[in-house]
């Protein structure tokens, strides 16, 4: 008996002791947190009186554990943008501060994945692995800490690299009416990333579910997504993820340009998201402008873009390329949206509904669009072939337009519209099929030395034609315009000589 009252003391003392280590090791921290009040709650935005201490941006947390951000910071109140639906808050509701900016997670573990504004998954992968973060606004890299954009951003669309070429590093505005071909341009672009080292961000922006659902099973099938992060706000979503969501792409597109990397990020599209903008603001009663925007509209978007840039080496020398969609009405390039857009960017590709409606795909118009930056990185082969391309195909359409008024032509004026008809179809290209530099090429050096001018009907068969030749028997034009060299009068005859081949039967010697 006396044996087992010791062992029951024995164990009492050590439950004991344990105890009273643990009560050392636990001592209460006496923390303070700032509370505040809902007082009004609007169509995605809150009124909340109190939080004093609030930060402007700063994330603040409702019941339910539904998100906001402070933006108004007024002395009698505090303006907040929803983040989440909230159909359960209600004046009275508590709301607390989180002392911490707005941020999202970047990095590697976001490739591949399909995410909201606030960097939440949306597709089937399981939380996002890692704990890198970022905040969703930064300031754009100074001056002394940019270099020159000299690598250009190959699309592998041939009327972009030849004509209107993006350097790595440049912010590239593509603008047109809806149903254009906008969104193409920016997917095959990143179908064109391949292999190439560029990380890619896209950014859909108050988009059909349907429409991005299609975009992320193109990209899958071309298999871009392995490089590819794409952020989501769905239109029905409250217009404050609507407004974040191209900041927190920006964001995930700088990690990798701080890296040393190269990076694009695409923002489909910016209309959406002053229109976002433009509600919040007139529901947090803030002075309305023009078209009922707020007077800060053109600063929303130009310290947004401004953050892509080409680094010095010193820094890493990574570069972050913009290519902003926006959206016109009726071709009004002068709506303000577009103008304020056009000003900050380097240059714009606008596409218009007439040559879409006339099968010319992609519908750029070229004398329109412009590359103010591009052109000082385009690969020295296209100089030596599309060198005044641009310039004589505006004069073409011009031409065309003036021979419908009249029905004699001289000799001289059919070869020209022959032959700018020609370069037009050559210029066409279906969706999703980016070419590599070599083959554009050749392509367009045969339509400028005027080998497709009997060919109308069967250029299009003709270059698929020229593409399987050159694959397979001109290796070395490849490496010789990827390094960036000129192509020399005996390369021009080589790649003459093999067009011919490639067409055989079908080219009929010009008359010009």
């Amino acid at each position: 008996m006396n044996d087992e009252r010791g062992r029951l003391a024995a164990v009492l003392d050590e439950t004991v002791g344990a105890l009273r280590h643990a009560s050392l090791e636990q001592c209460a921290e006496l923390r303070m947190e700032e509370y505040g009040e809902v007082t009004y709650v609007g169509n995605g935005v809150v009124r909340v009186k109190g939080l004093p201490g609030v930060r402007a941006e700063e994330l603040v947390r409702f019941p339910n554990d539904l998100l906001g951000m402070a933006l108004n910071l007024d002395p009698e109140e505090v303006g907040v943008i929803l983040l989440d639906e909230g159909p359960g808050l209600a004046a009275g509701s508590a709301v607390r501060r989180t002392n911490r900016v707005l941020d999202v997670p970047v990095g590697e573990a976001l490739l591949g994945r399909v995410v909201d504004p606030v960097g939440r998954p949306l597709d089937t992968g399981g939380p996002v692995e890692g704990t890198i973060r970022a905040h969703i606004e930064a300031p754009a890299p100074a001056i002394v800490d940019r270099a020159p954009v000299t690598v250009p951003l190959a699309t592998g669309i041939k009327v972009v690299d030849a004509l209107i070429p993006i350097g790595r590093g440049q912010r590239e505005l593509i603008l047109g009416d809806r149903q254009t071909g906008k969104t193409g341009i920016a997917v095959d672009t990143i179908i064109n990333q391949r292999d190439k080292h560029v990380k890619c961000i896209y950014c859909a922006i108050g988009q059909r579910s349907s429409s991005v659902a299609k975009v992320i099973a193109d990209l899958r099938e071309h298999g871009a997504m392995p490089y590819t992060t794409v952020v989501f706000a769905p239109g029905d979503a409250p217009p404050g993820q609507l407004f974040i969501a191209p900041y927190a792409a920006m964001a995930m597109g700088e990690y990798f340009m701080r890296q040393g990397s190269d990076a694009l990020v695409i923002f489909d599209d910016l209309s959406q998201h002053a229109r976002a903008y433009r509600e919040l603001s007139l529901l947090l009663r803030r002075p309305p402008g023009r078209e009922s925007f707020p007077g800060d509209i053109f600063y929303i978007h130009s310290r947004l873009l401004e953050r892509s840039t080409h680094l010095r080496p010193e820094l890493g020398g990574g570069s972050l390329t913009a290519l902003p969609i926006i959206e016109t009405e009726e071709q009004n390039l002068a709506a303000y949206i577009p103008t304020n857009l056009i000003s900050i960017t380097d240059g714009q590709i606008y596409l218009t509904p007439t040559l879409f409606q006339q099968g010319v795909l992609p519908a750029v118009e070229v004398g329109t669009s412009v590359s103010r930056v591009g052109g000082k990185t385009q690969l020295p082969a296209y100089r030596s072939v599309a060198g005044d391309l641009k310039l004589s195909y505006a004069q073409f359409v011009e031409l065309e337009v003036f021979s419908r008024f009249g029905t004699r032509l001289d000799e001289h004026t059919r070869q020209l519209l022959a032959r700018g008809r020609a370069v037009r179809e050559a210029l066409k290209q279906p969706l999703y099929d980016p070419l590599p530099a070599a083959e554009q090429i050749a392509i367009l050096l045969a339509a400028t030395s005027g080998l497709f001018d009997d060919l109308l009907p069967a250029i299009a068969e003709a270059s698929k034609r020229i593409c399987v030749r050159m694959q397979a028997e001109c290796p070395r034009i490849y490496d010789l315009v990827d390094s960036g060299a000129l192509l020399g009068e005996a390369d021009r005859e080589e790649l003459i000589t093999l067009v011919r081949k490639a067409i055989g039967d079908a080219w009929k010697p010009s008359k010009a």
